[in-house]
C-alpha cells in the first residue's frame, strides 16, 4: 500500500537522480542518451522500475495491439518521461496525464534535461484522484 509520504520521498529521489545525471552530464545531449544515465543512476540507488514499458490500451474491453510507451515506471505507482527540448509543449503534460490514467499511476514526473537548472525550471511532477486518495 502506497501512502502520500512514501511517493513524496521516491519524488525526491528521482529529481535528485535528475539533477545528478544533469550535473555529470550538463545540458544539451539526445533523450536517449539522459535514459540510459536515469536508468544507471535509478539502478545505483536501488529504485526498482520498468524502462520503455509497453502501456496497455484497452478500448471496449478490448485491448489494442499498439506501440505506446513511457520512459520509467517507478516502483509500479509513478511515472517519469524525459525530454531533452527546448521549450515544454502542452502536448507533454497530455501525454503523461494519459500516461498515468492508462497506468493507474498516483503520480508522474515530467523532466526536461535542455535547462540550467532541473529543479527550479526542468522538471514538473503532477498527481492524480489515485493519489487524492492515499493516507
Amino acid at each position: 500500500m502506497y501512502t502520500k509520504k512514501y511517493l513524496d520521498e521516491l519524488t525526491y529521489e528521482i529529481i535528485g537522480a535528475a539533477i545528478e545525471v544533469h550535473k555529470t552530464m550538463g545540458k544539451g545531449l539526445l533523450e536517449s542518451v539522459y535514459h540510459q544515465c536515469m536508468k544507471e543512476e535509478l539502478s545505483h540507488r536501488k529504485i526498482n522500475f520498468l524502462t520503455e514499458m509497453k502501456v496497455p490500451i484497452i478500448y471496449k474491453n478490448t485491448e489494442l495491439t499498439t506501440d505506446f510507451r513511457c520512459d520509467l515506471f517507478i516502483e509500479d505507482c509513478l511515472v517519469v518521461e524525459l525530454k531533452s527540448v527546448l521549450e515544454m509543449n502542452s502536448i507533454f503534460e497530455a501525454q503523461l496525464l494519459t500516461y498515468m490514467k492508462l497506468l493507474k499511476a498516483h503520480k508522474e514526473i515530467i523532466i526536461n534535461f535542455n535547462c540550467f537548472n532541473i529543479f527550479k525550471e526542468g522538471q514538473k511532477t503532477y498527481v492524480n484522484e489515485y493519489f487524492n486518495l492515499l493516507s
